[in-house]
């Protein structure tokens, strides 16, 4: 079967096997979604071109039609007024029909895939956080012993991006958003304490771990990204020299697309760190559309 998440920022497939339970080719394609929606309220007929044709490009990879497809698609539509129009324009064009998911079932998704990963890798999984950084919303994901507590918020790498110009602007931007951030990280602490490990999936970790690693967009090597141990240091030297570079040279290593967002996506995990008081993440490249995947073939 084929699994498909389209988030704010990116368009990700991936095929699985529900017999052999392994995951095979896939295919991403960063499409901005969410691009101006804070302004309008609306996803753009750019965005939407930009997703139809990512399908008939994934259609090309993976063959769509002789597959059983699961499609979601996360905080952009759930926000977008004209989300069901744009939703029929893509099934009329490109023939996928798209389900938007709620935050519990996007938190969910994300968490069995990760699950599934850390016990693939054998890394102790019983307490942990989880932290999922999108375009338009981050989830904070706490789960110990088989029990999940979750919490979306409408904190996203495109939307901060374009709300903000400079560093100092996300800053202060940030830190009137993450109010509520500290206060569910706060609670839970009090009742449940601090997890064993801390855990990043989403663009954002899974970048600068390949930067570090020196990789780029086209040798992306998601088996040593997988359980990459990220620093909070090691953040702060990807920041710095993806900074430096020009835009060109920065889009060949993110890709195109994600050179203008990358520093808000940054300063993003970064307080998340500070916050949930930890110095070194677990980078993980599973997400909703593994969860998805995982999640269709034990029910089918």
């Amino acid at each position: 079967m084929i699994a498909i998440d389209l988030g704010s920022n990116s368009f990700r497939c991936i095929e699985y096997d529900c017999q052999t339970k392994q995951f095979n080719r896939s295919f991403e394609r960063i499409v901005k979604t969410a691009d101006k929606m804070h302004e309008t309220g609306l996803i753009s007929d750019d965005a939407v071109t930009r997703v139809i044709n990512a399908i008939k490009e994934a259609d090309k990879v993976l063959d769509l039609t002789v597959q059983d497809v699961k499609a979601v698609t996360t905080q952009a539509m759930r926000m977008a007024s004209n989300a069901d129009d744009v939703m029929s324009k893509i099934k009329e064009q490109s023939g996928v029909e798209f389900e938007i998911i709620n935050t519990d079932d996007e938190a969910y998704y994300t968490l069995i895939a990760v699950e599934a990963r850390l016990k693939a890798l054998k890394i102790e999984s019983r307490h942990f956080v989880l932290i999922d950084v999108g375009g338009g919303s981050s989830e904070i994901i706490f789960y110990k012993d088989g029990q999940m507590q979750s919490k979306s918020f409408s904190i996203g790498i495109v939307t901060t991006a374009q709300i903000c110009d400079r560093h100092e602007d996300i800053d202060s931007y940030l830190e009137e958003q993450f109010k509520d951030v500290v206060t569910f990280i706060d609670d839970y602490y009090a009742k449940e304490a601090r997890p064993t490990a801390f855990i990043a999936t989403a663009g954002t970790p899974t970048t600068m771990a390949a930067y570090l690693l020196g990789m780029n967009y086209q040798n992306y090597d998601v088996d040593k990204i997988n359980g990459y141990r990220l620093s909070l240091d090691s953040t702060q030297q990807a920041l710095d020299g993806l900074m430096a570079l020009s835009e060109e040279k920065r889009a060949e290593i993110v890709g195109v697309g994600r050179e203008s967002l990358i520093l808000a996506g940054i300063i993003i995990v970064q307080k998340l760190y500070d916050v949930l008081g930890f110095d070194e993440a677990i980078v993980i490249d599973d997400g909703v559309r593994e969860g998805v995947a995982i999640d269709h073939c034990r029910n089918n």
